[in-house]
């Protein structure tokens, strides 16, 4: 890596809300990743799972960075299963500016569901081409 590429990414951490998370709003962690719950829940139990380290793009993390993502997130879902009792789970990840991603780390969304939080809820991610997601009314 290059001088000025480290320096880009020193600054990158330096100014990046999940690099400068206070240990106090992590729910639990293990080598390459932390689980924390969502500081702008879209429901009770939304959680992210983030790599330790600055990455943006899921198709950078390592086999041990997803893999420990993984078993956060099945963690996460146990725990948000038994306080909140959801009925279903989204669990969906933002990867760059044109998917819709605002902080430039990565992070996974498990994002729990209850009967009745929308009017239908099928298609799940597919809204997010809200046109094209619709594909069983044949409008």
């Amino acid at each position: 890596m290059t001088d000025s590429a480290k320096s880009a990414l020193a600054k990158a951490e330096m100014t990046c809300p999940f690099c400068s998370l206070p240990p106090s709003r992590i729910t639990a962690e293990n080598r390459h990743a932390i689980w924390i719950y969502d500081g702008y829940p879209v429901s009770a139990g939304h959680s992210l799972i983030i790599p330790k380290r600055h990455i943006g793009s899921f198709f950078e993390a390592s086999d041990d960075e997803r893999q420990a993502m993984l078993l956060l997130l099945d963690q996460a879902k146990a725990a948000v299963q038994q306080a909140h009792q959801p009925d279903a789970f989204n669990i969906g990840i933002n990867d760059g500016a044109a998917a819709g991603q605002t902080v430039p780390h990565l992070h996974l969304h498990l994002i729990p569901r209850y009967r009745g939080d929308v009017e239908d809820p099928r298609g799940g991610v597919r809204w997010v081409i809200p046109h094209k997601a619709d594909y069983w009314t044949g409008r």
